[in-house]
């Protein structure tokens, strides 16, 4: 894909204001998604204004459904008969969540064919949970360079995921809505954006029991109707917010925040010395925080690693390790869940960080040190924010190219930061 984009910023200066938080990007894809299961309206609100939601709105209309934005953040969906069942290739490449089409049109349609997923470059994310959950529900599945579902009728089933997939657990609730009878789900994922899902499908009609834990019981029903359906705040993007605020030394209150799912980043960013206070719905870092690492007990490194829900999410371990490189001692940031995902600290020490990749999964840590600017190119969404916030944090300027992954998951992210007081441009590449 071309990248024509760089960011150019200054880095050195203190991040200070409010920001309101952007509805969750993890949630908006799925909850696209389903709207393909009903023919009627359905409007969903607080969807962040970002290029993945962009493509899967494209990929809709070419479905043939209706897609009006009917004010900021907020659009209808009417997928009303008939609806295509081929998502175009050059659509589904952009981005991962493209799979999540497979479980509302083999429900509402029998037949769904996608080509292979695109997305993040962070190692290897196997389909083959998706395939298990919907074959047990009674789909049939082919791969000859794409991947077709069909189905003459699905069917509640007792399925065991093989792994806690965010959306393979999606994919299997949207099919399992639609199917005949009760279908039970162990070792579902139980992220806050699979619970958002949730909750639009029982607005929907659906009978989804058990939301917020690893086991959903879902009660099939003949149709589902329309809907109108928030989405919840992006975490992600809270964390990434307080990562910046304290790797700059800055202060920030973030506005809409749900502080229950914020429980596993406060932990972690609780090692590094950094904590914050939330008043109703707004969350404030404050200066002068300890920036200084909490030894275990008899002076162990602690460790900061992800895993699923309620576990500290594996998008933030990218933020995670450019605010370590800013804070007094060492701590080893453990990513278990993508292989890849840990290789972008090379960028890093390149601008001078104390970090040893022991191997593509772990990394220790040791600060503080000065970080001086450099040309870094984004890898992913969540490691292009690392940069940002790195690049932030580091005296001089740093130039970022391949600025598409970043704003594939932040809304607006150069006039927000701007708001903040950041030394942040948007440039064409050629400038």
């Amino acid at each position: 894909m071309n990248n024509p984009y760089e960011y150019r910023i200054e880095g050195g200066f203190p991040i200070k204001g409010t920001v309101t938080v952007s509805g969750n990007k993890n949630a908006a894809l799925p909850c696209i998604a389903a709207a393909l299961l009903t023919a009627e309206p359905v409007v969903l609100q607080n969807v962040p204004d970002i290029k993945d939601t962009g493509v899967m709105l494209q990929i809709l209309e070419a479905l043939g459904a209706s897609v009006k934005k009917i004010a900021a953040n907020a659009w209808e969906i009417c997928a009303a008969d008939p609806i295509r069942t081929e998502i175009p290739q050059e659509l589904s490449k952009k981005l991962r969540a493209s799979i999540l089409f497979a479980g509302p049109l083999t429900a509402r349609t029998g037949k769904a064919t996608l080509p292979p997923p695109g997305g993040d470059v962070i190692g290897r994310r196997r389909l083959d949970t998706h395939f298990l959950a919907l074959t047990e529900l009674g789909a049939r599945v082919a791969v000859n360079g794409q991947f077709a579902f069909t189905a003459n009728k699905l069917v509640g089933a007792d399925i065991f995921l093989d792994e806690a997939s965010v959306t393979a657990t999606e994919n299997a609730v949207m099919a399992a809505v639609l199917a005949e009878g009760h279908t039970i789900i162990t070792n579902a994922a139980s992220e806050p954006h699979v619970q958002d899902l949730c909750k639009m499908l029982n607005a929907m009609g659906a009978k989804i029991g058990g939301v917020g834990s690893n086991i959903l019981e879902i009660d099939g029903v003949t149709e589902l109707h329309g809907c109108t359906y928030r989405i919840g705040p992006d975490y992600m993007e809270i964390g990434s917010f307080i990562g910046l605020a304290a790797a700059t030394r800055g202060s920030v209150t973030i506005c809409g925040v749900e502080p229950r799912d914020l429980r596993p980043v406060k932990l972690a960013f609780g090692k590094l010395g950094i904590t914050w206070h939330i008043e109703g719905d707004s969350l404030t870092v404050p200066v002068g925080q300890a920036m200084q690492v909490n030894t275990d007990l008899g002076g162990m490194i602690p460790k900061i690693d992800d895993s699923p829900w309620p576990g500290f999410p594996p998008d933030l371990t990218s933020i995670m390790t450019v605010v370590a490189t800013q804070v007094e001692g060492t701590v080893l940031i453990h990513e278990k869940m993508f292989e890849s995902r840990m290789f972008f600290v090379d960028k890093l020490i390149g601008m001078g960080a104390r970090i040893t990749l022991c191997d593509p999964h772990r990394a220790v840590v040791s600060g503080p040190c000065t970080l001086h600017g450099d040309h870094l190119v984004s890898p992913d969404v969540r490691a292009g924010m690392a940069m940002v916030i790195a690049a932030m944090a580091a005296h001089g300027e740093s130039v970022i190219s391949n600025v598409y992954q970043v704003e594939r998951g932040y809304e607006h992210l150069i006039e927000r930061l701007q708001s903040l007081g950041a030394h942040i441009e948007k440039a064409d590449c050629g400038d």
